[in-house]
């Protein structure tokens, strides 16, 4: 594993134990599961221990993995602890925070608390780094980004702490095509149609490793549907403005159907046992924010006011 990037091994540490197998685990992190499985092996030989107890059912860290994994938490944090003590260095006129989000997420929930942070705070200049959720929680990790903003915050590495707001309410998009449409109706009562049907029908979803995926694919196992998927994109508003002209039923958060222009469709409310939308902002366990960045993480939390008003 890479010897020289503690806070990579502990990414790819933390999504097998997460997921418990080498195969989810290298899906997840976008490298082949040969590339994972030689990596941890190296580190084996390197140290001469088993790192990981292959004899369970869900992989686990062995005694001596536990150990390895404690060292590479303490050099990492070691990292992060340097580069923000040379920060006092710095010309404190000029402060910057990184933040890592979702394209069609951040265009939604920044304008929610990001404005008011900067009317308070002028001199700050906040940089996005936008990419997939996986990416960010990696890059927040590593110390390249500040803080990552996402959903879903049960999926985030224990690694992390998450501070969580806000939430919304997902729909099922009902197409013109789809033999479920009624053209007399938006808004379709949940208790007139059968919701494994509805997820039985032809599916445009965003790809693997978004958690708004993370989340659909859950509600496809536990209502035991085989999804049938014609098409994948990274970009959520591209798979509801697809759905909406015909191409397949979708299931797409409040703030995105909000954005819709064109199209015939019905909007199938889920309840919130089925699925909702959590928000979060997340950062390394060990790190000590700066006021600044206390004051932008509390000025996060004041959007579950905003996204209650949008609610209603």
């Amino acid at each position: 594993m890479p010897a020289k990037d503690p806070a990579l091994t502990l990414q790819y540490l933390d999504t097998l134990l997460r997921y418990g197998n080498f195969t989810k685990a290298a899906q997840q992190l976008y490298i082949s599961q040969t590339y994972l499985t030689q990596l941890v092996k190296r580190k084996e030989r390197e140290l001469n221990v088993e790192l990981i107890n292959r004899h369970s059912a869900h992989l686990q860290l062995t005694e001596a993995g536990k150990l390895y994994y404690q060292y590479l938490e303490k050099i990492n944090q070691e990292k992060v602890d340097f580069h923000q003590k040379l920060t006092q260095y710095n010309n404190n006129n000029e402060v910057t925070i990184k933040v890592g989000v979702l394209p069609s997420m951040g265009s939604f929930i920044l304008p929610l608390f990001v404005p008011n942070f900067m009317q308070d705070y002028p001199n700050v200049t906040l940089t996005l780094d936008e990419g997939l959720p996986s990416i960010s929680e990696k890059k927040v990790q590593n110390g390249e980004i500040d803080f990552y903003v996402g959903q879903s915050p049960e999926t985030v590495s224990p690694n992390l702490k998450t501070i969580t707001t806000g939430h919304e309410q997902y729909f099922i998009l009902i197409p013109s095509s789809s033999k479920f449409y009624d053209e007399r109706f938006k808004l379709i009562d949940p208790r007139s149609l059968s919701l494994p049907e509805l997820l039985a029908e032809p599916l445009v979803l965003s790809k693997t490793g978004s958690a708004i995926r993370h989340q659909v694919d859950g509600l496809l196992q536990k209502n035991k549907v085989k999804p049938d998927i014609r098409l994948e994109s990274q970009n959520i508003e591209l798979i509801a403005g697809m759905a909406a002209v015909g191409l397949g039923t979708t299931i797409i958060p409040q703030s995105v159907v909000s954005h819709l222009t064109n199209g015939k469709y019905n909007l199938y409310p889920l309840e919130e046992a089925d699925l909702t939308l959590r928000y979060f902002i997340a950062y390394p366990v060990q790190k000590e924010l700066s006021q600044i960045e206390q004051t932008f993480v509390d000025t996060f939390a004041t959007i579950s006011q905003r996204t209650q008003q949008i609610e209603k």
